[in-house]
């Protein structure tokens, strides 16, 4: 794509807001709100006939509710208006099979979020070099954490400006995420070099010219032992509830901390994912990946009663290890960094890239001696090296012989066969 073309991009700035109880506890009344409201739609879609399933329809039944719910009351209309945008999208998306079919939202299992859809309703001033305040509706004035310039004030244009935030709770807080439009200049393909990429859990990501990257420990040795110790709490409390009694107190706070340090370690994750991620994107022109099922690889090896399964305790490790690693969402910021900076993004077939050799092309069993060492059995090659490094070096000659799948697509997944009928409610 040309620099003379222009392409409007739409991504999201995230900030940590500073809230005081009181602001808190309006948020949460909001964000459950919103919860309940898109119960209400879910529910008015099931006993509406299908003709009668509009979105006029719809609006007209949200505002009776309003009316006659009283603490839905302290949802903004605008936050209303989005719910219900966001329940006909998500019916369209399952039409369109790219998501599965809307359900209720459960209390525990939601994440608590409120959408400010129109971005004049903020107005952000920057008051200091780290803070900045914005105003939350039926809040009020409220700071939050100025991480990364926002185009307010003079900087903002028709071209470049914030349409909207969305507010978002986590263990760590409340949260506001900015949603930025922009229009810049589309980039010109990349001239970098191609790389195979093979991740793994000892080395997280290898690449095939030999670099790779490493991390250490998302918690420090005093947070794990924090974490011993509550999650320790966490099960003698536990224990000790009788069937069918409510979580007392003392025991909801300790989830809330084991949630919080957990919360802390997944965001340096999340950091370290995106610095990494970002440096490849920015030096290679062409990435390969495997197409890896982790569902399947990350499937318990329990078993059944009748058929129990073996050295299901180390799986369970290997699990927890894989999970952690999160490799889909390292190849999910790949595929748009990748596609920012000009390059392209392949998927290659993952079976026995590990064990073929990247010098010969031969599997031979025994090969691979150890997680770190690779030495080729095969007698007319004997190379020998890093054991990630020759998968990469396999990952990359997949590509080259012409054996990459369909590129990546992002999120455009289809999720069910294309014989079967979208689901819909009776």
């Amino acid at each position: 794509m040309s620099r003379d073309t222009l392409v409007k991009r739409q991504f999201g700035q995230r900030a940590r807001l500073a809230l005081s109880p009181s602001e808190v506890s309006k948020t949460d009344d909001q964000a459950h709100a919103a919860r309940t409201l898109w119960n209400l739609l879910h529910a008015w879609w099931q006993m509406m006939p299908k003709e009668k399933r509009t979105l006029a329809n719809a609006d007209a039944a949200i505002r009776q509710a309003r009316k006659e719910i009283d603490f839905l009351d302290v949802l903004p209309a605008q936050a209303a208006q989005a719910v219900l945008k966001t329940y006909f999208r998500a019916w369209r998306n399952c039409w369109e099979r790219r998501a599965d079919a809307p359900h209720f939202k459960g209390r525990f299992r939601t994440v608590m979020s409120v959408d400010i859809p129109q971005g004049r309703d903020l107005n952000i001033v920057r008051v200091h070099r780290r803070w900045g305040v914005v105003n939350l509706p039926k809040v009020g004035r409220v700071r939050f954490r100025w991480t990364k310039d926002l185009p307010v004030g003079k900087r903002a244009g028709a071209e470049n400006r914030i349409t909207g935030a969305r507010l978002i709770k986590d263990a760590l807080g409340w949260h506001i995420a900015f949603r930025v439009q922009t229009l810049q200049a589309g980039p010109d393909p990349h001239q970098g070099p191609d790389v195979g990429i093979d991740v793994g859990i000892t080395v997280p990501i290898a690449l095939s010219d030999g670099t790779a990257y490493e991390h250490g420990a998302w918690l420090t040795g005093k947070e794990k032992t924090r974490l011993l110790r509550l999650e320790q709490r966490a099960a003698r409390r536990k224990r000790h509830r009788r069937p069918g009694e409510r979580t007392s107190g003392r025991l909801h706070r300790t989830y809330d901390r084991i949630a919080g340090l957990r919360a802390k370690a997944k965001r340096r994750a999340l950091d370290w994912q995106h610095q990494t991620t970002t440096t490849i994107a920015r030096t290679y022109g062409t990435i390969v990946v495997e197409a890896l099922t982790l569902p399947n690889m990350v499937r318990s090896a329990r078993g059944t009663i009748e058929e129990p399964g073996k050295n299901v305790a180390q799986k369970s490790g290997l699990n927890r290890a894989i999970s952690g690693e999160a490799w889909g969402r390292t190849v999910t910021l790949l595929t748009y960094k990748t596609a920012r900076h000009g390059g392209t993004l392949h998927k290659v077939p993952a079976p026995n890239t590990s064990r073929r050799c990247s010098a010969c092309g031969f599997t031979t069993p025994g090969s691979r001696e150890s997680q770190a060492v690779f030495v080729c059995r095969n007698p007319d090659c004997g190379w020998s090296g890093n054991a990630d490094h020759n998968a990469a070096r396999n990952v990359l000659h997949l590509y080259r012989t012409g054996l990459a799948l369909v590129p990546a697509a992002g999120r455009a997944v289809v999720r069910r066969a294309k014989r079967v009928k979208p689901a819909t409610v009776r």
